[in-house]
């Protein structure tokens, strides 16, 4: 009986020790997945930080960027939004994200200019990218980037090189002609004709160039000294200057407005600006008819108005006036001497001085340009 009851202990001591055992190995493997689950709540909390980041950094882009797969879409960023469920132009948009975004599900990159007509016209370039594993590309990703300014920027400079080789050739192949019709020319007095011409044609030819020398100085160091300067002074030596000329064309020019205002800025562009105005302002009227000039004061700016009473601007020219060399009409621009550069210079003038110029004309009522510069205050230096 007693070897009985010890072996009765034994079994016992025995099934108490593997059920410790099992309790504690239960233990271990609750607390390893309780470690797992917190790592996983970790790292889903920081992808998802991870991902909000990525959020906020693609709505931050002006670029468009939408991500999706073949099933749905999972983002559009906040500059691609404003093509979802859209009409008219940006609905044009939307179906070429979708062109491009099925290109690129096929397995293969896509890339096209897309030109939308305004106002304002309008150019994109989208940009499709298959995305995922080596085998599996079931997603998309698709860039769409506003690039009007540079397709603008590349036309003005190829519009600008074309006009600069057409007004250059101009006055060189009349001075080339002419200059071989003397080689042969027998009369003094026909020489001396051809020589006047070549005379006008070279001063042409000089105004040209000084003006290109003046834009490109504007555009590369604007109002590189500015001081202080008083309106009133800057539109009298306009005035000095354009004097002669409007005398012998019989137009008289009034000044309205005798405010106490300053401008910081350079003296010579400024000057030289009204005097452009001033100039075009001459030209385009007809004797007796006179040019007020009006100085006023609006909020933190001063506004300059030149208002003459000639032949006017058409409706169609007016958004086209201040770029280079573009003439209203072009054979009485030449028989006046005009190169096509003053509007360009008096726009870059302004700009260079943190202001602006603007027109308001009617063809055949004349002509209103204001120039706009944001008065300078002699305390806030």
């Amino acid at each position: 009986m007693v070897i009985v009851g010890a072996l009765v202990v034994m079994i016992a001591i025995g099934t108490a020790a593997a059920l410790w055992v099992t309790i504690m190995r239960l233990r271990a493997s609750m607390q390893a997945l309780r470690v797992a689950a917190e790592l996983d709540a970790d790292r889903t909390r920081t992808m998802a930080v991870e991902l909000d980041r990525l959020r906020y950094a693609l709505d931050a882009l002006d670029d468009g960027v939408v991500i999706a797969t073949t099933e749905r879409e999972l983002f559009r960023n906040r500059a691609a939004q404003r093509f979802s469920g859209a009409r008219h132009s940006d609905a044009i948009v939307e179906a070429a994200i979708a062109q491009v975004a099925r290109t690129a599900l096929l397995g293969a990159s896509a890339q096209q200019e897309h030109a939308v007509f305004g106002p304002p016209s309008q150019v994109y370039l989208l940009r499709s990218e298959p995305i995922g594993g080596s085998v599996d590309r079931s997603g998309v990703v698709v860039w769409i980037r506003d690039i009007s300014d540079a397709r603008r920027l590349d036309d003005v400079r190829r519009d600008f090189v074309a006009n600069v080789s057409h007004e250059l050739r101009t006055p060189v192949g009349a001075l080339t002609l002419l200059a071989e019709t003397m080689v042969d020319e027998p009369s003094i007095e026909i020489v001396q004709q051809f020589a006047q011409r070549m005379v006008r044609e070279t001063e042409r030819l000089a105004r040209t160039v000084d003006d290109l020398l003046d834009l490109s100085v504007i555009e590369a160091n604007p109002a590189a000294q500015p001081i202080v300067l008083e309106v009133r002074d800057v539109v009298d030596a306009a005035v000095d200057q354009i004097a002669n000329a409007a005398l012998v064309a019989d137009i008289p020019i009034q000044i309205d407005g005798d405010i106490d205002a300053a401008v910081l800025g350079d003296r010579r562009q400024l000057v030289s600006a009204l005097f452009n105005l001033l100039e075009n302002a001459v030209k385009y009227s007809t004797a007796g008819d006179p040019i007020a000039i009006g100085i006023a004061r609006e909020g933190e700016s001063v506004l300059i108005r030149i208002h003459d009473h000639g032949i006017g601007i058409p409706t169609r020219d007016l958004e086209r006036i201040f770029e280079r060399f573009y003439r209203v009409d072009r054979a009485r621009s030449r028989d006046s001497g005009g190169t096509g550069l003053g509007l360009s210079i008096v726009r870059h003038v302004a700009a260079a001085h943190s202001g602006s110029v603007c027109v308001s004309s009617h063809e055949g009522e004349g002509s209103v340009f204001t120039m706009k510069l944001p008065i300078h205050h002699a305390d806030r230096t």
